[in-house]
């Protein structure tokens, strides 16, 4: 019997109304779906209430991390599929996970498609993420602005993407990266150089990590390929690290004061 007989996907959500139905829409094979609303004031509570497998569950954000373990804690299948709200399962890939049968793998990776108005751009830099694991043997943690998922035992990776298909306005996108970048920059200005990867050691640097992420953007991951869809998802990249430059900028003046 495949695993997806067992499986409860776990969605965290704040005002998702733009992208909520097409992440539910992919999920309509799982019995129950648990959702950790976060006191939305959007349409985003009269969406979910159109799903009868939907479970809400509200709770005051604190932290990603604390809002993913609370989650966890009202599951209990053995398996959960761990995805945001703007996340859109594949045809491809829901049928993969509908024919992985029990063995001793422990988590799966999935690799995802960033898409912009839709479209999914040839390269992104969206490493694979740990979605799908056995529910008792995970706990989440905080990781500067994100979190991070951490689970025993062997893992695989699947072969299907996740489309990550943001559509909420860029007025939220920027108040959502202001905020991130408040808690990356503290993260960056607190850990030890040594122990930082050579790529935050670039970004702590402030001035070169715009320039260096739009060429990545368009010429090592091709998004020039992609025309204007690759040229907006490089532009929104550089303004994330100059948010982040100006962050810690500010960050390093209140400590000098």
């Amino acid at each position: 019997m495949s695993i997806s007989e067992n499986i409860t996907p776990l969605i965290l959500t704040y005002n998702e109304a733009p992208n909520i139905d097409r992440t539910l829409k992919g999920l309509t094979w799982a019995k129950k779906i648990v959702v950790i609303d976060s006191f939305s004031t959007d349409e985003t509570l009269d969406i979910l209430s159109c799903y009868p497998q939907v479970e809400i569950f509200q709770r005051k954000f604190d932290s990603f991390a604390n809002q993913c373990n609370y989650g966890l804690s009202k599951i209990t299948t053995e398996w959960v599929l761990s995805i945001d709200a703007d996340y859109v399962l594949s045809e491809k890939l829901i049928k993969e996970i509908q024919t992985l049968e029990p063995s001793d793998i422990n988590s799966y990776s999935i690799k995802f498609k960033y898409c912009v108005f839709g479209k999914p751009l040839g390269g992104t830099l969206l490493p694979p993420r740990s979605c799908l694991y056995r529910r008792e043997k995970a706990i989440y943690q905080d990781d500067g602005h994100a979190h991070r998922v951490y689970v025993e035992g062997k893992s695989d990776i699947l072969k299907a993407y996740i489309h990550h298909d943001d559509r909420k306005p860029l007025s939220r996108w920027l108040w959502a990266q202001d905020r991130y970048m408040v808690i990356e920059a503290k993260k960056l200005l607190e850990t030890p150089v040594s122990e930082i990867s050579w790529g935050d050691r670039i970004r702590k640097q402030k001035i070169l990590a715009p320039f260096i992420i739009l060429l990545y953007c368009l010429i090592l991951k091709g998004g020039i390929f992609d025309g204007w869809h690759g040229w907006y998802y490089a532009f929104q990249r550089v303004l994330a690290e100059i948010l982040l430059g100006i962050r810690l900028m500010e960050a390093e003046k209140l400590k000098q004061e």
